[in-house]
């Protein structure tokens, strides 16, 4: 019993994933070093769909109908947050390092996810919120200045790193759908809709590029790759992902973006010899402790104080709604 409710915690589900997401950015900067980013966003994405379609055949997924709106709400989730997002991540890494992809994108996610629940009224500001999300955006830009500049530096990283931005604008929005994308279908077939809508797009993009590639040529490491990439960073990853939102809410679930980083540096700096510039590094600092901040309003979650039951999609405003319960 207590081993499947641990496999069941939506918080170990959560590290589970963080740590397959931030190995898969180093592991996906040797693919596009090998193959267009347009076919390495497909060739993750692609195989991910086929696994996961093969998943949902072997349960009986056949005979069982999601509701049409639901299947279009997770069609257009997969626009966004598979082929919008991998769109601009691929793109990144063929100009910019892993390393600032694996900072950037989990770490502004839950920066730009607590900026638009404050602005929507969903969450209620606060000095220590306010304070983080004032650093983070200052740590963001005197990161993109030492992308800019320096030593490892210049005009191709700098726009590697916009784009790295704009994955993260992507997965925010991404993660704040998540709710309303598992109201009426479970997590399984969500995310298999999702990720099957985005490759489809990912496919007819990469289409002008597939000729041009010596397939014979490539090598067996590039296959293994993008063999984790596509079951464990992408189909396996996603699924344990959704699942997590739907326990614990958009606004937790990205507090969990910052473990990334750290799994991240270590593959880039150890396979890849990565490294952040000097005025980088400052930013790196900046950034991360105002996105803490801002996501931990200056609180460490309380032990047991998140546990809520499954049985439904949690809100946006989930954050908001604990808040209120603990004054009441």
């Amino acid at each position: 019993m207590s081993g499947t409710r641990s496999s069941n915690n939506p918080y170990l589900l959560l590290t589970v994933t963080m740590v397959l997401w931030g190995s898969a950015f180093a592991s996906s900067k040797s693919v596009v070093e090998h193959v267009p980013y347009t076919v390495a966003a497909l060739l993750r994405f692609g195989g991910a769909a086929l696994a996961l379609l093969m998943v949902v055949l072997l349960m009986g997924g056949r005979r069982t109908k999601v509701p049409r709106r639901a299947a279009t709400r997770a069609a257009l989730a997969g626009v966004l947050g598979v082929f919008a997002y991998n769109t601009a991540f691929f793109w990144g890494l063929s100009l910019a390092p892993s390393l600032d992809a694996g900072l950037l994108i989990p770490v502004m996610s839950p920066v730009l996810t607590s900026l638009f629940l404050l602005l929507t009224g969903r969450e209620r500001a606060s000095a220590a919120r306010l304070t983080g999300l004032a650093l983070g955006l200052a740590g963001a830009v005197i990161f993109f200045l030492g992308a800019g500049g320096g030593a490892g530096g210049g005009m191709t990283r700098l726009a590697g790193d916009a784009l790295f931005l704009l994955s993260a604008v992507c997965w925010a929005a991404y993660t704040l759908a998540g709710p309303r994308v598992l109201a009426g279908v479970d997590p399984l077939r969500a995310t298999t809709l999702a990720t099957c809508a985005g490759a489809v797009l990912l496919g007819v993009t990469a289409l002008p590029d597939i000729p041009g590639i010596r397939w014979a040529d490539l090598p067996t490491g590039l296959w293994l790759n993008v063999a984790y990439l596509a079951l464990g960073a992408a189909a396996v990853a996603n699924l344990l992902y959704y699942r997590g939102v739907g326990a614990v809410g958009p606004a937790s679930a990205s507090l969990m973006m910052f473990a990334v980083p750290v799994v991240n540096t270590v593959c880039a700096t150890l396979f890849l010899g990565e490294s952040f510039t000097p005025t980088q590094a400052v930013g790196a600092a900046v950034l991360l402790s105002g996105a803490v901040l801002a996501a931990t309003r200056g609180r460490l979650p309380r032990r047991g104080g998140t546990a809520r039951p499954a049985a439904g999609p949690a809100r946006p405003d989930a954050t908001g709604a604990e808040e209120d319960a603990e004054q009441r």
